[in-house]
């Protein structure tokens, strides 16, 4: 019986215009559930009880904050299903709080860093891949592009004339980005060598869309070139964008670039701003020398 709802479940997931890595990670953790159920013997969902919930929730195989947070969020949206379709009277789930995580600083390229790294790509773009990696290195940083919406990037997006950009992303939204000249100027070299007017825009040895897998070989070969002690990585690169953006053009266009809804998600891309704070502690009437 649990089976079949999990599965009307994830069709009205479909139907509800959830992202498809949305479904994956409910699917995951569902079937995680029902095996836990499975384990207990409790085979109706009528008699499922909140203490169960927060036993699968907190103690199942021992899963990590970040697996149990995963969790919450699908038990409180699996129950909204249930209670819309009158198969249980209430959502017990949303009784169940969400686990703590502890914020950590995330890390970002100095601007000496990322400089190291376009004299690298630059002196190796000679060819095709090399072009396709420069471009690639340009993009992340510059405009804090995610990784699925690298990846996903046909020619047809690109309009090097106007220098804007179609791009896509979570949530299947499509929007829109100026290209700066310089990017546009390797861009078109590159495109010039592919010869193509439709079809995905970075392509790997064997002329598919690259993966992400390429991606991680490509960031790897390049911290080890340059000394760099970072893992690079997208995110890295987006955060990276934010902050640099932040310095010169502030919040509000840093927040469009990287496609926010939300300031306060902005803000934990954009870091602290060092010479600003400079400033400001220069102000501070404890750090002027009349005060002494």
């Amino acid at each position: 019986m649990l089976h079949r709802y999990i599965n009307q479940f994830v069709e009205y997931c479909q139907l509800a215009n959830f992202s498809v890595r949305s479904i994956q990670a409910l699917a995951i953790r569902l079937k995680e559930f029902e095996t836990f159920l499975k384990s207990l013997r409790i085979q109706s969902v009528k008699k499922i009880t909140y203490l169960r919930l927060i036993d699968f929730v907190a103690d199942y195989k021992g899963p990590s904050i970040h697996v149990r947070k995963s969790r919450v969020w699908t038990l409180r949206q699996f129950y909204h299903f249930l209670t819309l379709h009158r198969i249980v009277a209430e959502n017990i789930a949303t009784g169940i709080p969400y686990p703590k995580i502890e914020k950590t600083v995330p890390q970002f390229l100095t601007i000496n860093e990322y400089n190291r790294l376009i004299r690298y790509f630059s002196n190796e773009a000679q060819d095709l891949l090399g072009l396709r990696n420069f471009v690639i290195i340009l993009m992340l940083g510059t405009l804090g592009l995610r990784t699925s919406t690298l990846i996903a990037i046909n020619i047809e997006d690109i309009d090097l004339t106007c220098g804007r950009i179609w791009i896509r992303e979570k949530g299947r939204r499509r929007r829109n980005l100026v290209l700066p000249h310089s990017l546009c100027k390797i861009i078109h070299k590159y495109l010039q060598l592919r010869q193509r007017k439709k079809g995905p825009f970075l392509i790997s040895k064997r002329k598919k869309r690259i993966s992400q897998r390429t991606l991680q070989d490509i960031f790897r070969t390049a911290a080890d070139q340059n000394g760099i002690d970072k893992k690079l990585h997208a995110r890295l690169f987006r955060h990276t964008a934010a902050t640099h953006l932040n310095k010169v053009a502030g919040v509000e266009i840093t927040q469009h670039v990287l496609g926010h809804s939300r300031r306060a998600n902005t803000l934990k891309y954009a870091h602290l701003n060092p010479d600003q704070y400079a400033v400001y502690m220069k102000q501070h009437p404890f750090m002027q020398k009349e005060a002494l």
